[in-house]
């Protein structure tokens, strides 16, 4: 858990924007750290006949509302098959898949920086090229813990955000904050580079 409230209709909207962009093109989407479901209900419309979304959730409560979130709505009603949740860390996903869409709900301020180095590269891994990640992360929320915690914890919270600003560097496209949320949060988008790399088949 790293929020104080579900995420807002409007960070969802934010975070789900490259599938909409991709309107009907079949599509594959890998959602992590989806928690109670606020955006994998903006994703769950959104995955077009022949897609594929792939929710991946480590708390098993969580997981078990999720299956049944999916189970319950109507678009699934018909293909279920194109769903499916996974009980387990992103490092954990054992897949051939590669996606078009990665949507990103984990809270890398509570991690290590090793641990948010693996996350983002097996990221980069599952992307297809060309394929688009977008995350989030709470504005002022490093700034925070640093005055009210202890030096060690500020300095993995600075080295933490060093590591994503690299990613940033190399692979942002975009960058967006969204105010009405509960705290205001600030979205980016990264892209895995076209490359001579032939995207492996679902």
């Amino acid at each position: 858990m790293g929020s104080i409230a579900p995420s807002s209709k409007s960070l969802a909207s934010l975070l789900a924007a490259p599938l909409l962009e991709r309107a009907s093109q079949r599509s594959n989407v890998l959602e992590v750290g989806a928690g109670t479901g606020s955006v994998t209900r903006v994703l769950l419309p959104l995955v077009p006949g022949g897609g594929r979304l792939d929710i991946v959730e480590a708390n098993p409560h969580f997981a078990a509302h999720l299956r049944h979130l999916v189970r319950s709505h109507p678009n699934m009603r018909e293909t279920p098959e194109q769903v499916r949740v996974h009980n387990l860390f992103v490092e954990e996903l054992a897949t051939d898949c590669r996606y078009d869409v990665i949507v990103s709900g984990l809270p890398f301020s509570n991690f290590p920086p090793q641990q948010v180095e693996e996350i983002m590269g097996r990221y980069l891994d599952l992307l297809r090229p060309g394929g688009t990640l977008t995350y989030f992360s709470y504005c002022g929320s490093r700034w925070v813990r640093a005055l009210l915690t202890s030096r060690p914890e500020a300095r993995r919270q600075r080295d933490v955000k060093g590591l994503l600003n690299r990613y940033h560097h190399h692979y942002a496209i975009g960058r967006w904050t969204v105010w009405g949320n509960l705290p205001p949060a600030e979205v980016w988008q990264l892209r895995r580079p076209i490359d001579a790399v032939a995207s492996a088949a679902c």
